[in-house]
């Protein structure tokens, strides 16, 4: 039989050690085990279980009492992953701390919260890296914001753009997701302890009180109401946040790879000496991580449907969820996680071609300058539609003859009339506007300053 991995994330291809670590099924145990431990001190504090078995449950609630092996051994028969922690804790206590082991909780109490204690840690680590992300987008973005570049719309050149401002942007969209991941903290990280249909089961009132204590200890928010899971839109809300990154980071992807062009060449990925681009062609440099970017990036946007499929369930619940979580909610965040490695990875190292920009600026014969001189013939006191008219005319001439925007310019007696070679020239020139860029830039850059630092 083949022992070898089936998904690539196993197999290392996909996803750093520490986030994939987080979601190893060891890990989930850890968590399982930390959530029975909280339960028990809780309630031993509200006087729900004798202290003295709260000490023992909490003390015994360990990866090394129960262990990995013994939790999988017993799952074997049982065909339940609680309650063969259940019977793992059970057995490891002494006979007067048995009875209180699990009390007044049910299954995906212990699941949902400790699956709320992963994505904790999750959220802290790809907090970082974004942080990280943004502090390199501020960088290009600096170092780039007095340079003139082609700005594109339709794939077409449009206008003139500070070629930094493209990195300003993608920072403030992460800014951007940074501050949705601060609004949707309370409702992802859910704590619920509060029993089998989300009443507070045999502890009452006091259940409120118990998982109060429980998220506290936790680091959790306790949820305001639940049936006997926590209500599905909180992870789809995750799921969502994570494709909307995702999302974000193919945009960049998207934008690198068509800027490495043969064609356009205004940027190049790292490309290592015994590197091979192409089996067949040895010349070819392809932009192969930005293509990783955006096929992962369609693999996480899929996620949230699966997620707002698992809303409405029977009654309190069903467990048509449940399966199908085991791939989204992971999957989505080891996928993100490997995308935004990948783009530190690329941005790090990306070559900047300045002499191609500045060519691509001129590579419509001058075309690029048309909306500034529409905007000097209306200055001069020409009407918008004349004035659009003239230079869709002479923009056409330029296309079919193949000659200079300013030559044809000279000749049109209408723009000749208003306009002196002299001030012609002097629009001629694309350092005249990114003074916007420059302005955008410099507040982004105060942003970043503020809400990452450094």
């Amino acid at each position: 039989m083949c022992s070898s991995s089936i998904l690539p994330i196993d197999s290392g291809r996909y996803g750093s050690p520490e986030v994939k670590k987080i979601f190893t099924e060891e890990s989930k145990l850890k968590y399982m085990l930390m959530v029975e431990s909280a339960v028990a001190k809780a309630q031993a504090s509200f006087k729900v279980i004798p202290l003295s078995a709260a000490k023992e449950i909490s003390s015994k609630s360990t990866l090394e009492h129960v262990t990995y092996g013994m939790w999988k051994k017993i799952e074997q028969t049982t065909k339940h992953e609680t309650a063969s922690l259940v019977e793992a804790l059970v057995s490891v206590v002494s006979d007067d701390a048995k009875p209180w082991v699990h009390y007044g909780l049910t299954s995906n109490d212990v699941l949902d919260t400790a699956l709320s204690l992963q994505l904790k840690e999750y959220l802290a680590v790809i907090q970082v890296k974004i942080k990280n992300l943004i502090l390199l987008l501020g960088k290009y973005a600096e170092k780039f914001s007095g340079f003139p570049s082609v700005g594109r719309t339709h794939g077409q050149h449009a206008s003139i753009i500070s070629f930094g401002q493209k990195f300003a942007v993608w920072a403030n969209d992460f800014l951007d997701h940074l501050d949705r991941l601060q609004e949707i903290r309370p409702r992802v990280l859910a704590c619920k302890t509060l029993g089998v249909v989300g009443s507070g089961s045999v502890m009452g009132q006091t259940a409120l009180d118990v998982m109060e204590e429980t998220a506290s200890s936790l680091g959790l928010y306790p949820v305001r109401s639940a049936t006997q899971i926590v209500s599905r839109e909180n992870y789809a809300e995750f799921i969502w946040w994570c494709a909307l990154v995702a999302s974000t980071c193919d945009k960049i992807s998207t934008e690198l790879r068509n800027l490495s062009r043969t064609e356009i060449s205004e940027v190049e990925e790292e490309f290592l000496k015994d590197q091979i681009g192409s089996s067949a062609v040895p010349s070819k440099r392809n932009p192969i991580k930005d293509e990783k970017v955006t096929s992962l990036a369609r693999l996480v946007r899929s996620m949230p449907i699966v997620a707002l499929e698992n809303i409405p369930l029977w009654h309190e619940r069903d467990l048509t969820n449940s399966a199908n979580e085991r791939f989204t909610i992971s999957i989505s965040a080891i996928l993100l996680d490997e995308m935004v490695d990948t783009l530190c990875d690329v941005l790090s190292s990306l070559l900047i071609k300045e002499d191609f920009i500045k060519i691509n600026i001129e590579r419509t014969r001058g075309l690029i300058y048309s909306e500034f001189v529409l905007d000097a013939l209306l200055r001069k006191g020409m009407s918008r539609s004349e004035a659009h008219k003239i230079l869709r005319e002479v923009s056409s001439k330029v296309y079919q003859k193949g000659t200079y925007f300013k030559e044809e310019l000279l000749k049109s007696p209408e723009v000749a009339r208003l306009i002196t070679e002299k001030e012609l020239n002097d629009m001629f020139a694309p350092e005249k506007y990114i003074g916007g860029s420059k302005e955008i830039i410099k507040r982004t850059l105060k942003r970043i300053k503020k809400e990452v630092g450094k």
